[in-house]
């Protein structure tokens, strides 16, 4: 089955940085109509104007409701319905669990999991009352995986997998297609100071053209890389000493790579505090 993007209306979350720039940014480029949200506006707004196509910006903080509604309703008014939700917004914090903060436990949930429900919740019932429309969620690998040193953060993936695997099935037959992807450690922000493990770092566009192909042919689970999927498929059939064996060998121990690091601070502070600060941002 296949799409074509040009004219198509689509939202992105956090896309002001990174990942969510290059989605914005190869969507554009295929034609649609892209919508950036973002708690960086003055960032959001920038990289609207540097993107081709038709970008525009606007605030969003998926962890209020009402601001989440409020973006979502300015994309319509101004296009028309919503023919893609891209649900990328996220945090991470890294470290040792017993060291994790609770602040930042507490905004992991908030971003990466509620987040995401929020924005199916007010997205999805639409799009099954027109018979079309298409949520793709940006996850992780550690939706499939859980790293040392990212307890939390793979919980919220795991999460969110768990969720939208339900809401497919009652989205089922609807028009209405789910998809997740799952990209090993990405070269951005989020990411930075950690280590990829067994497979080469992914950059943002190599996500960006994941997100492209799949409104091309949807489907529901991506992983990127593909071997990340056959290291969970071939763990499975293990016994958990092997597995454990095998997991040690290709899973990065995030708590080691960071040991007497001080790399991430910059970002974490960013990133996880309060949303009302506006200086607070991925």
């Amino acid at each position: 089955m296949t799409t074509a993007l040009t004219g198509r209306i689509v939202a992105v979350t956090g896309g002001a940085h990174g990942i969510g720039r290059e989605i914005a940014r190869l969507l554009a480029e295929a034609g649609a109509r892209v919508a950036i949200g973002d708690r960086d506006v003055e960032a959001a707004e920038k990289t609207a104007r540097e993107l081709p196509g038709t970008v525009r910006a606007l605030p969003l903080d998926v962890t209020d409701t009402g601001s989440f509604r409020r973006f979502l309703a300015e994309v319509t008014d101004a296009w028309g319905p919503l023919d893609v939700l891209v649900n990328n917004a996220g945090v991470m914090w890294v470290g040792s669990f017993d060291d994790e903060p609770e602040p930042a436990t507490e905004r992991m949930l908030a971003v990466n999991m509620h987040g995401v429900i929020r924005g199916v919740r007010l997205a999805a019932p639409d799009m099954r009352a027109r018979g079309t429309g298409h949520i793709v969620t940006i996850a992780s690998a550690a939706a499939k995986l859980a790293p040392p040193g990212e307890s939390t953060y793979a919980a919220t993936k795991h999460g969110v997998l768990g969720y939208l695997t339900g809401v497919r099935e009652e989205l089922r037959g609807s028009g209405v297609h789910v998809s997740v992807i799952m990209p090993g450690v990405v070269d951005t922000e989020l990411a930075v100071g950690t280590d990829s493990g067994a497979t080469a770092r992914l950059q943002p566009r190599d996500v960006a053209a994941a997100v492209v192909d799949v409104l091309h042919r949807p489907r529901f689970e991506i992983t990127l890389p593909a071997s990340i999927g056959l290291l969970v498929r071939v763990t499975g059939l293990l016994p958990q000493s092997l597995r454990d064996r095998l997991l040690r060998r290709t899973v990065p121990n995030q708590v080691k790579a960071l040991q007497g690091s001080n790399t991430r601070e910059g970002y974490e502070h960013r990133a996880l505090a309060d949303s009302t600060d506006p200086r607070t941002t991925r």
